[in-house]
């Protein structure tokens, strides 16, 4: 036991809050991110365009195929190289996660509004509601509820997934933590037990709230 009192010490604890923070950062503005996009892409998508409905799903499918980490590669190396300027890595991984919550969240959206009964619709018109009021009074509400659940579970989802960020130079929680085990392997062997232990800790305590979140409202919905 003794040797996990490293992981107490006001440097150490100093770090770890700046990786929380980092991955907080990436994450809250990536969801923010998904939340605008994703609800226009959506409503796009459930839309009666053909063509938009077919470039929305031509970039869901394209997000989806492609791994997150080669995107982070993609847009971090490939974006650079190709365009001259330089992308800092926080930058890009700010982007990949927006693009990607935007692809996810407008599918949500897109089943959440396409769900809503036909009838729902018909029963407005015939108390004299007209497209617009419809849309505001009857679909968009009962479709937020529908939606909730399930984008409240991409949200836990977005933030597990930015340990990847490490991979391309972020300074994340995960990251930290393998400084924190070089600075320490030395002189205490098992350093690698204590620090993945403590960031598998710091990851539970912020996604399990969300997805207790997230069960309780799509018991309550049903």
């Amino acid at each position: 036991m003794m040797n996990m009192m490293f992981l107490f010490e006001p440097n150490t604890i100093l770090r770890f809050a700046h990786g929380i923070f980092i991955t907080l950062y990436v994450s809250i503005i990536s969801i923010i991110i998904a939340i605008l996009g994703g609800i226009v892409m959506g409503i796009i998508m459930a839309s009666k365009s053909t063509l938009a409905t077919f470039l929305c799903r031509l970039y869901l499918e394209s997000i989806r195929i492609i791994p997150i980490l080669a995107w982070l590669f993609i847009v971090y190396f490939g974006l650079s190289t190709l365009s001259g300027v330089h992308i800092n890595a926080l930058t890009a991984s700010i982007l990949v996660f927006g693009l990607w919550g935007i692809a996810e969240m407008g599918d949500l959206t897109r089943g959440a509004l396409t769900s809503i009964a036909l009838h729902q619709t018909q029963s407005a018109k015939a108390i004299g509601l007209n497209r617009i009021q419809i849309a505001v009074f009857v679909i968009f509400p009962q479709a937020f509820l529908r939606l909730l659940p399930s984008s409240i579970n991409l949200f836990t989802r977005m933030i597990k997934t930015t340990s990847l960020l490490a991979l391309i130079g972020v300074i994340d929680l995960l990251k930290v933590g393998q400084q924190i085990i070089e600075a320490n392997i030395l002189k205490i062997p098992d350093a690698s037990f204590w620090v993945y232990g403590a960031i598998f800790i710091i990851y539970f305590f912020l996604c399990y709230p969300l997805s207790i979140l997230s069960k309780k409202l799509e018991a309550k919905i049903s």
